[in-house]
């Protein structure tokens, strides 16, 4: 199986709804995955995601599946906090007070390091509730996660997509992948209508691991010719 997961493009927040910019990503990804054989599509129960997502529904003839546990909403209430008099993602906080020495080596108690103030357990709460979901979410299509890896009960070559959000799918993928999520979310990020291509391979002995194939992939985007910009920022 591969799993296809898309930021929505890029977005007007309030009201919650894509740019004219957006609606031109989201044409692009529905060509650019209309070409690999896209058997279910999913979504956030957030517009701006469905609506990155409908091009490819309409190229494809298939539903859009809502997924109310993807919701950036919820996950932002879960895992944000006031950080000095600022609301913030946890992962925003300052690198060298969230990811040092000390705290890349203390892979499972992260949440009780002293920049999270007091809110390590909300956050902890938020990402057991992420990888529940997530559990049932795959165990739905034939791969049922068993501690670090997965138990291959359905193989299969489907391939799937979720459009979703910038901080769900870090907190996500850094779980499906095992890697630390404080870490992760520091190191990695994904742009407006970016990518990400995560592959759970058939292998014979019926154990699989995920695998990510690609990280915020914006061929689609250098396709049409639309700017390759960091989410509006510099050019990549």
């Amino acid at each position: 199986m591969i799993l296809y997961i898309i930021r929505h493009g890029d977005p007007i927040y309030d009201p919650d709804s894509l740019t004219p910019k957006g609606h031109r990503q989201a044409e692009a990804v529905g060509r650019r995955l209309s070409n690999v054989g896209i058997s279910k599509i999913y979504s956030s129960p957030m517009i701006r995601a469905q609506q990155t997502a409908k091009p490819l529904a309409e190229m494809m003839h298939l539903d859009i599946n809502i997924e109310e546990w993807a919701s950036e909403d919820t996950a932002y209430r879960e895992m944000s906090m006031d950080y000095h008099g600022q609301i913030c993602w946890y992962w925003r906080l300052p690198v060298e007070e969230y990811v040092n020495d000390s705290t890349v080596k203390d892979h499972d108690n992260w949440y009780d390091m002293p920049s999270l103030e007091g809110h390590g357990e909300s956050i902890k709460k938020g990402m057991e509730r992420i990888l529940a979901c997530s559990d049932e979410f795959i165990a739905r299509h034939g791969y049922r996660r068993e501690g670090t890896l997965y138990r291959i009960e359905n193989p299969n070559d489907d391939r799937i997509a979720m459009f979703c959000h910038e901080g769900f799918s870090k907190a996500w993928v850094a779980q499906l992948l095992g890697i630390a999520p404080h870490v992760f979310a520091a190191s990695f990020d994904v742009t407006h209508s970016g990518i990400i291509i995560i592959e759970f391979p058939n292998n014979e002995n019926g154990i699989t691991r995920p695998r990510c194939l690609a990280w915020s992939d914006t061929s689609h985007i250098y396709e049409e010719r639309l700017p390759m910009t960091f989410m509006n920022g510099f050019y990549i």
